[in-house]
């Protein structure tokens, strides 16, 4: 599996009961605090493997980090890196650092996963119901804290969303059989969505009313705080998305936000909805939203009602 249909990782089959999974991610920081940093840096990068239905077994770290900081900075980023690393079983076996202007970090990860257990993006079926495990919101609260106007709570807490694994997630879908899944995060809800029908060749229905959004997020937007990010993300599902006349520029805005370790969104048979939700609650995993549905008509392309 490669990125013929843009999915979340590659997969390589090593015989007939192991195959890897591999993927890369980093970015600059998101929070003023370098630990917190590195949490949800390599809560980002591991996600790719959750979202295929594997277990991350060893990582490398990616560092850009400027010469003229002091390196205790760059310590407890790659402790938090590495605390995250170990909340998910994943050893971090070394890395590569270098002289950059601007702080980046995150992991080259490798997991493991069944031949034929993977989960792609590409498989969603006429009728599934889909789940989306995390809020979303991320980009528009981390894009006001950077200009001071999102209050120290508002962003607390988005760092704790953010830094939540989608471990527990992930070995929920797994055990009750899902049809596909993508994990929400720079292309933001609806491009990855976008990536989903169009590998899938469906079509998709959602409902903004039903999708979970972080605290403060609204009032922040009314500010127009609003990343770049999100607005070409925006420019880019155009061609894709059918929104209803009833919704602000605020509300497709939002459906675009570029996300920083969003959660899951899972494709599932109607028929195993409740049990899914249901492994969800058990696993602990907090935000179980039922956000819309797959649908055999308008095929590639995503409807978006209020």
């Amino acid at each position: 599996m490669g990125n013929d249909t843009g999915d979340d990782a590659a997969v390589y089959r090593l015989d007939d009961n192991t195959a890897i999974i591999v993927t890369v991610d980093f970015f600059t920081p998101i929070t003023d605090d370098p630990y917190q940093f590195g949490l949800v840096a390599a809560a980002n990068s591991l996600s790719d493997v959750y979202a295929m239905g594997g277990k991350p077994l060893v990582a490398l770290n990616i560092v850009g980090f400027p010469a003229e900081l002091a390196v205790e900075m760059l310590g407890d980023v790659l402790k938090g890196g590495y605390d995250k690393a170990t909340q998910a079983n994943c050893l971090i076996v070394g890395g590569h650092t270098v002289d950059d202007a601007e702080p980046k970090y995150g992991l080259s990860v490798v997991g493991l996963v069944e031949p034929g257990k993977e989960v792609s993006n590409a498989n969603a079926q006429p009728g599934d119901v889909l789940v989306l495990t995390k809020p979303i919101g991320t980009g528009i609260i981390a894009t006001g804290a950077k200009a001071g106007t999102t209050p120290d709570a508002i962003m607390k807490h988005a760092v704790e969303t953010m830094a939540e694994l989608n471990k527990n997630a992930s070995e929920a879908m797994v055990r009750v059989g899902v049809n596909s899944c993508t994990d929400i995060t720079g292309f933001g809800l609806m491009g990855h969505l976008r990536g989903m029908v169009r590998g899938s060749g469906v079509g998709a229905n959602i409902r903004v009313a039903d999708v979970p959004v972080l605290r403060g997020t609204w009032d922040l937007l009314e500010k127009g705080t609003v990343p770049g990010g999100t607005f070409r993300n925006m420019s880019g599902v155009e061609d894709t998305v059918d929104w209803d006349d009833k919704l602000s520029d605020q509300q497709r805005l939002l459906m675009c936000d570029a996300q920083t370790s969003g959660g899951l969104l899972i494709s599932v048979p109607k028929a195993k909805l409740d049990q899914l939700l249901s492994e969800l609650a058990v696993s602990s995993v907090e935000t179980r939203a039922v956000v819309g549905e797959i649908t055999a008509e308008n095929s590639g392309r995503i409807r978006v009602t209020a």
